[in-house]
């Protein structure tokens, strides 16, 4: 085989593993071509009227067909929470999968007309604040729409999400019955109502609103990407660079699910796209299924960290802290590099101490060959952060990203798109519009429900007091109550759950940064992915290796480690974050890079400069502790709020890791170094 047939294979393998992704993560009923023509026409108009509305066209053409900023939203909804109801059946396994039953055609239509008719009179509820004197008519179309946003975020979302919007929704007309600090004045149920449908808080609040300004073009520009060859790309790419070196495969899924991971924003949706090809490779040169399932839970998870993508919730963070994504952006790039860091050492780490090679160089395609066959990735992707970050559009470069990525595809004649395909493209935008509609639709109750009892300033309030005024026990309660919620309910949910009842008591002081704390929340709601009992990243990526999936869950928990730490980290000391003079920046950066390195070594049992730290357990042990504690001094940032310098914790760092690096080179010296 030539080694452009080697590429051409490597390509249709990872093509193939999309296209297995897409199916085996489908929760969606396989529907005929006249419900696919409603879904790519649903989902036309929707990509037409963001387009519309992100790039005033109003004021081209001198007519505003959505009136008031409401009226969009409200279209955006009538586009795309009645195709809930068409994709999804009620009940998995229950029902026609090949078909729209009448019952869910007559509830889609219904949705679709109600909605139509909320947004003919946007302007009319701005101008007589319908969220709390609606017409008669309107407060029984809010009931009914607030009982279909609630089924479609079950339907979309799952039944935890479902049972918690259920109940905080309807906490307003119960808050007299409420024990302590949540009792208060209950409202009407129709007030509750109207208020969710018409208010600018609550269905129609910050994720929707993030949802139809920020996340839509992205989303596009990651449908895009995908169609276009984009996940191939980067498994050539990650293969040509990393897959001969020791542990090869494992690096190319931290290369290439961090890229991808960044672009989708969906950790199941990455594991079981790039994890069908490193996986298998990881295992083929001697990982463990467990570990190699690990590895692609960690990277995956990780993707929706990195910059310049990140997912939904970074977005809606922008809109709930009115800055702009770039902010966010720049924020997350020091972190995210020193997660990803942490899982390379750990993987070569781990590769070294069982003498675990690369893949055969015949086998890998040339990088040169990869970059000339795919070099228009790297230019739009250089494109898009040009975009957000020197020229601040970050509503408008995602739509020019994804335009100039499908008008290269079209003049590649290999590349190029048939009808089919581009019907199919439309098709993914629908679903991936559809599930997110749904869930953040169900999300805005929890905010609504909060806003309308006056409920955000006694959350704090009360939080502050069972912390008894201790930063430290708030983080740990921020923390704690983060993953628990990141267990039942989305990222997103659990975010801005915590960014109206957490954050302001942790910012109350002036003490912490205010996007440090937003951060520390987002990250904490990922925790979940690859944690036990949960752990959905590390579970998906189980089934793909074959593996125990609460083996995976502790091994994906090990391998991210750091990811438990690194919130604590910045939010002690912005410094991680960008925010501080260079010198601090560079030298805390400094320190948890060099922490890290000695946190993986005891973590996995070998330290560059000195090799395996097994053998004699009643040494070995001991050593990787205390090279572990190392780390974590040298890496935890000096500073007001940690009560340390950097200089002292460098010198308690050295107390306790010199002799441990000792230990170790003891160990080697004896031979003991059976791999254990």
């Amino acid at each position: 085989m030539t080694q452009p047939a080697r590429e051409t294979e490597l390509g249709r393998q990872a093509e193939e593993a999309v296209e297995r992704a897409e199916t085996s993560v489908s929760r969606h009923r396989e529907l005929g071509p006249v419900w696919m023509t409603i879904l790519v026409t649903a989902s036309t108009l929707s990509v037409l009227a963001s387009i519309y509305f992100i790039f005033n066209i109003h004021l081209m053409i001198g007519v505003n067909i959505f009136g008031e900023e409401t009226g969009y939203y409200y279209f955006m909804l009538a586009m795309l929470l009645p195709l809930v109801f068409l994709l999804y059946p009620p009940w998995r396994g229950v029902g026609p999968m090949d078909r729209v039953p009448w019952y869910d055609l007559l509830l889609s239509l219904t949705v679709f007309t109600v909605s139509i008719m909320f947004a003919v009179h946007g302007e009319e509820n701005l101008l007589e604040g319908w969220e709390y004197d609606a017409p008669e008519w309107a407060v029984f179309a809010s009931y009914f729409m607030w009982l279909m946003v609630l089924e479609a975020t079950r339907r979309a979302g799952g039944m935890p999400i479902f049972i918690i919007c259920l109940v905080v929704s309807l906490y307003p007309t119960l808050a007299e019955y409420a024990p302590g600090f949540l009792e208060g004045q209950a409202e009407s149920l129709a007030v509750t109502a109207s208020f969710h449908m018409f208010g600018t808080e609550s269905v129609m609040g910050i994720p929707m609103r993030a949802f139809a300004s920020l996340v839509v073009g992205f989303l596009i520009f990651g449908v895009a990407l995908q169609f276009t060859g984009g996940g191939a790309f980067f498994l050539n790419l990650a293969f040509a660079l990393l897959g001969r070196f020791r542990g090869g495969p494992a690096k190319v899924a931290i290369f290439s699910s961090g890229l991808m991971g960044s672009m989708s924003g969906s950790v199941i949706t990455n594991v079981l796209t790039t994890g069908a090809l490193s996986i298998p490779a990881m295992k083929r040169v001697g990982f463990r299924p467990a570990y190699a399932g690990g590895v692609e839970a960690c990277a995956s998870t990780g993707g929706v960290l990195m910059p310049p993508v990140m997912g939904a919730t970074a977005f809606i963070m922008a809109t709930f802290l009115e800055i702009s994504y770039a902010v966010i952006l720049v924020a997350a790039i020091i972190p995210s590099l020193l997660y990803y860091f942490s899982l390379f050492m750990q993987i070569d780490a781990y590769s070294a101490r069982f003498g675990l090679a690369g893949l055969p160089k015949s086998e890998m395609p040339r990088a040169r060959q990869v970059i000339r066959d795919g070099w228009h990735f790297i230019f739009v992707l250089a494109l898009l952060i040009v975009m957000l970050l020197v020229m601040q559009q970050e509503a408008q470069a995602p739509y020019y990203a994804s335009a100039l990525l499908i008008v290269i595809n079209q003049v590649r004649a290999q590349d190029r798109w048939n009808l089919e395909r581009c019907k199919q493209f439309l098709i993914g935008i629908a679903k991936l519009f559809t599930e997110l509609a749904g869930i953040l639709a169900g999300v805005g109750l929890i905010i609504g429900a909060l806003m309308l009892t006056g409920k955000v300033g006694n959350l704090s309030l009360e939080l502050v007091t069972l912390a008894g005024d201790s930063l430290f026990v708030l983080l740990v309660m921020g923390a704690l109550t983060s993953f628990i919620l990141g267990m039942g309910m989305t990222v997103t949910a659990a975010y801005l759950f915590l960014a109206i009842a957490l954050a302001p008591a942790l910012t109350a002081s002036g003490r912490l940064d205010l996007l440090a704390v937003h951060l520390y929340m987002m990250y904490w709601g990922m925790i979940s992915f690859i944690t036990p009992p949960v752990a959905l990243g590390a579970f998906a990526a189980a089934t793909v290796a074959r593996a125990n999936p609460i083996t995976t869950g502790f091994e994906a928990m090990r391998l991210g480690a750091i990811i438990y730490f690194v919130p604590f980290f910045f939010v002690l000391n912005p410094a991680l974050i960008g925010h501080g003079s260079t010198v601090e920046v560079i030298t805390v950066c400094g320190l948890a890079f060099a922490g890290v390195i000695l946190i993986s070594g005891a973590l996995q049992g070998y330290l560059i400069g000195i090799g395996r730290l097994t053998g004699n357990p009643l040494v070995a042990w001991p050593v990787r502790m205390a090279l572990f504690l190392s780390g974590l001094l040298l890496a935890l940032p000096g500073g007001e709020l940690t009560g340390y310098s950097h200089t002292q914790l460098l010198v308690a760092a050295a107390v306790l890791g010199a002799p441990a690096a000792a230990g170790g080179w003891f160990l080697k010296r004896q031979g003991a170094g059976s791999p254990a």
